[in-house]
């Protein structure tokens, strides 16, 4: 079928989704009837239509794994939405998804978070989830005028789109990505494939939901390959390795920054991890630090290369015996990848573009954006233009820093403009060093080139570079 429905076609008796430190732990057919119970009980409370894009405001939960999965089994659009979202944010992407729900913890309407004061702002119905651990019940309470309709099954086809993210718009509008049930199980397969997942491995899911990384790439692909997700609250290093070893994990997925965490806070004495891979994702993961966590671990280290538009992954490296290189992320994983020109003609130096099943349609309402990220013969582009560039830190890997043209006679300081931006963004967003200039360096096609832009910019302390 191509739907999100297949990662119940299986009849694994592996647990589907563990909740550590006394949560829940739930069968594939236990989470089924719990998405049920829950797609009840929001069809009778809120007539909601195909096609329509829900607000999903929730932390890793089992919260947030049914209410995905109940949204979207009933061809409706899931718009997860980061939770630390500053209001201005929220009612941003409420507006371009043009969703009529959210979805938030039990206790945001009375706490008034922004999420809620945004819904508000475009009356929005808001139902406030919560797992109750005695009944074995998921509960919603509603908020804000509702009329139900009738309960019916629908079932998802290949085509519809099942999840609405958004670029993250370093340089301007963020852009909305539909993808569809067809794009996110041909990479989930295509992970599968990649890592030789089987119902025995369990993953430790530390990357937030709301993104494709910890989303498809963590929790999805597992549930189809009939293993467990084990999903901690929040990603604690002082916590991870006993719930890893306590579960019996056998892989996880995470950034260079908490690889590099994770190698500051090793497993307890006596308790050596079974790992059989490691994935890093997301950011470049200095070569440095995989052989060091190939050394602590025990475990081959297998950088991939992912965007958004992709539905995650694009490229990794292999598992043994195959060879894996530090610094590479590896083969095409499903998708075909080509290196073309500003007129989309093959090079030997250009841009680094794809094709495949998993890559979305077109961006949402964005007749421009399509007209320039895909060649004539729908080849994708991968490069993004920015003004924003990572930077090395002791501690998380990589910091934000940006650089600015101020328009003709206008004047602000670094100060006002971090100020500005901690209005209007989530706190890891905000640059912690600005830097003004009267021309950003370009290649011929006319990216911005951040890696010219950093070298330019930023000077390491030397003190520093010598530890």
């Amino acid at each position: 079928m191509a739907t999100l429905a297949d990662i119940f076609s299986n009849k694994s008796t592996s647990p589907a989704i563990i909740i550590p430190d006394n949560g829940p732990e739930l069968s594939y057919n236990q989470l089924f009837e719990q998405i049920k119970s829950f797609q009840q009980q929001i069809i009778e409370n809120c007539d909601i239509n195909p096609q329509e894009a829900i607000a999903i405001v929730l932390p890793n939960s089992l919260e947030f794994t049914i209410a995905f999965l109940a949204f979207t089994l009933l061809r409706n659009i899931a718009a997860p939405l980061n939770p630390n979202y500053a209001e201005n944010e929220f009612k941003f992407y409420l507006d371009d998804s043009k969703s009529k729900v959210m979805i938030v913890p039990k206790g945001w309407v009375k706490q008034n978070k922004p999420a809620v004061q945004a819904a508000r702002a475009f009356n929005a119905v808001i139902f406030e989830i919560s797992w109750n651990n005695l009944s074995q019940q998921i509960n919603l309470d509603i908020y804000g005028n509702a009329k139900g309709g009738k309960f019916e099954n629908r079932d998802p086809h290949p085509s519809d789109v099942a999840l609405l993210l958004h670029t993250s718009g370093t340089t301007g509008r963020p852009k909305g990505v539909p993808l569809t049930h067809r794009n996110i199980t041909t990479t989930m397969n295509n992970i599968i494939r990649t890592y030789k997942l089987v119902p025995s491995d369990r993953t430790m899911l530390v990357m937030p939901l709301f993104h494709v990384h910890g989303l498809i790439g963590g929790m999805l692909s597992t549930l189809l390959s009939g293993g467990t997700v084990v999903i901690p609250p929040r990603f604690s290093a002082t916590d991870f390795w006993k719930h890893f070893l306590q579960y019996g994990c056998t892989w996880y997925t995470a950034v260079p920054t908490i690889h590099q965490i994770l190698l500051r806070h090793p497993p307890p004495s006596g308790g050596a991890p079974k790992l059989r891979f490691i994935r890093s994702c997301s950011s470049s993961l200095a070569p440095s630090t995989l052989r060091e966590l190939e050394k602590t671990y025990n475990a081959p280290v297998l950088e991939a290369y992912a965007m958004t538009e992709a539905a995650h992954q694009m490229t990794s490296n292999p598992l043994p015996p195959l060879p894996h290189k530090p610094g590479s992320v590896g083969f095409g994983q499903g998708v075909q990848i080509a290196i073309l020109d500003q007129n989309g003609n093959p090079t030997e130096e250009g841009e680094v573009c794809i094709k495949g099943v998993n890559v979305t349609p077109g961006y949402l309402n964005n007749p421009s954006a399509n007209k320039s990220s895909f060649t004539k013969d729908r080849w994708f582009r991968t490069g993004d233009q920015a003004v924003s560039f990572a930077v090395p830190d002791e501690m998380y890997g990589q910091e934000v820093h940006a650089t600015v043209i101020l328009k003709k006679g206008q004047q602000i300081t670094e100060k006002e403009l971090q100020d500005y931006c901690g209005k209007n963004l989530v706190k890891f967003k905000i640059p912690k060093k600005i830097y003004f200039t009267d021309v950003m360096p370009k290649t011929a096609t006319g990216k911005i080139q951040r890696k010219n832009i950093s070298e330019k910019f930023f000077k390491p302390d030397k003190a520093k570079a010598k530890l």
